[in-house]
């Protein structure tokens, strides 16, 4: 059995997105709860050298829609990172996981071989496909997400693995 370049990638996207989706919504419920104003969390870090919550989340949502559309020989569409409220995030997550929806199967199938690259301030990283996918793509991906969760465990919000992993 094979495993097509789509079903790596666009579904494993959309997936964690759902998830990300659900805890800044368990994050915002709690704070509410506990009667502190959830903007508060976020401006949170885990570490001083480290991006917040709200970047953290827009950074997830751009390795999702740019390695999807990159992989299909798309420009990834810009979303302005103007984000200050979890339903400001929840509507970039939406726009993000529609955009992915958008892309066909047949249009990232076979791009193992596909030339991409990816420029990175002033430096240009070159990659084939699935070397994008695998090595570089998804672990940025899967970083943001887990950072975004440990921020808010870290700050006191009830969440586990399963909220993390999501619907399996």
């Amino acid at each position: 059995m094979t495993i097509s370049m789509y079903q790596a990638s666009a579904p494993r996207f959309v997936h964690m997105l759902g998830s990300l989706a659900t805890i800044l919504r368990k994050a915002e419920e709690q704070a509410a709860a506990r009667k502190f104003d959830p903007a508060v969390l976020l401006a949170v870090r885990l570490y001083p050298d480290m991006f917040p919550l709200v970047r953290q989340v827009q950074i997830a949502c751009d390795n999702a829609k740019g390695p999807v559309a990159r992989l299909a020989g798309l420009e990834p569409p810009k979303h302005e990172d103007t984000e200050q409220s979890f339903a400001d995030l929840q509507a970039r997550i939406t726009r993000t996981i529609d955009f992915i929806a958008s892309v066909a199967a047949n249009q990232i199938d076979g791009s193992e071989d596909r030339d991409i690259l990816l420029k990175a301030g002033p430096q240009e990283l070159h990659f084939k496909g699935l070397q994008y996918l695998l090595s570089f793509a998804l672990p940025n991906f899967y970083f943001h997400v887990v950072t975004a969760y440990d921020i808010l465990r870290h700050n006191g919000i009830e969440l586990g693995k399963r909220d993390y992993l999501g619907e399996i």
